[in-house]
């Protein structure tokens, strides 16, 4: 399987740190030798520039022109920015395993990636970790570096949080599954305290949850939970949906990307207290406006009775997918 070790070091092939006007080469030999010797002195920018080389100010203005043929994209990264820039300045910080020290913010987005592998342990500063819209359908929680803040699994195959949160980043504040393949009620006893004491964002839009008191018996206990994305899921369509999470989560700040203001807590207030109202079914009603490319009924009845002309019968089949 393709896996996120694999999609970072193509990331680093991209980004072009070992060519012009990054990393060391004829544009810049004599830091190349001023490094191999002993007790070397960092280069600075104000350090004279041999003939036929290019000062570390000069390199960094063609990173940072926006009509330099080597300048990054506009909508980049600052994780780009920062790898490039470092690149130019100091390009020994970039050789080896020292990169991984530098990357607090990994973004592979889109490309393939089906495993979470144990390389990722060698970004021991990394804090930011998204992966959205590849193939994942497991995440072990022991190839995860503990320092990490954020993690966005955005449009993956997930199904199952047991492996996630046999060890999870204690530190974690934004976990993201919505558009995943989460059914309940087996998952949600993954979603408490005991796993996530810091998490302060949650998004879980766009699966496959139908429990929404088991669920929120589960999310009540995230003392610190402020914003909950569930939009999405069959238990969005129970109508006191709202009304019940509201009441039920008193620190919640924002449900749905709707903040929740004290008039819209005060109007539900008590409705935590009466699952009763809570139903495990809901009607939908479909309207057609308009049908097209159908034979018009109207043009049967100007047949006259008795005719011994051929009279044609149309039937159709409607299908509803949810």
């Amino acid at each position: 399987p393709r896996s996120v070790s694999a999609a970072f070091q193509e990331y680093l092939q991209h980004l072009g740190l070992q060519d012009f006007p990054c990393g060391l080469g004829s544009w810049n030999k004599s830091r190349l030798h001023a490094l191999r010797r002993p007790r070397a002195e960092p280069a600075g920018l104000e350090e004279a520039v041999p003939p036929g080389e290019e000062s570390p100010e000069a390199l960094l203005e063609l990173l940072r022109d926006q009509h330099s043929p080597w300048a990054l994209p506009p909508d980049c990264s600052p994780q780009d920015r920062l790898l490039r820039e470092v690149a130019v300045l100091a390009p020994e910080l970039l050789r080896g395993s020292r990169i991984f020290q530098l990357v607090k913010s990994l973004r592979i987005l889109d490309k393939g990636v089906e495993e979470v592998d144990k390389g990722l342990l060698r970004f021991q500063q990394l804090e930011e970790l998204i992966l959205s819209a590849n193939h994942i359908s497991r995440v072990t929680s022991a190839h995860l570096p503990r320092t990490l803040k954020v993690l966005e699994l955005c449009c993956n195959a997930v199904g199952d949080l047991q492996d996630l949160c046999a060890r999870p980043p204690p530190k974690l504040q934004h976990l993201g599954l919505g558009y995943n393949r989460l059914c309940g009620p087996s998952q949600e006893k993954h979603l408490t305290m005991d796993f996530w004491p810091n998490l302060v964002s949650l998004d879980l839009s766009f699966n496959s949850l139908t429990d929404l008191p088991g669920l929120v018996s589960q999310l009540s206990t995230l003392q610190n939970l402020h914003i909950l994305l569930l939009q999405g899921n069959p238990l969005a369509l129970t109508p006191t949906y709202r009304g019940f999470l509201v009441d039920s989560l008193p620190k919640l700040f924002i449900l749905d990307d709707i903040h929740i203001w004290p008039e819209e807590r005060q109007q539900f207030h008590g409705l935590a207290r009466q699952p009763e109202l809570i139903k495990s079914e809901a009607r939908v009603v479909v309207s057609i406006g308009e049908l097209k490319g159908l034979p018009n009924p109207e043009a049967f009845h100007l047949l006259e009775v008795g005719s011994e002309g051929p009279v044609i019968t149309y039937s159709y089949c409607v299908t509803y997918e949810f």
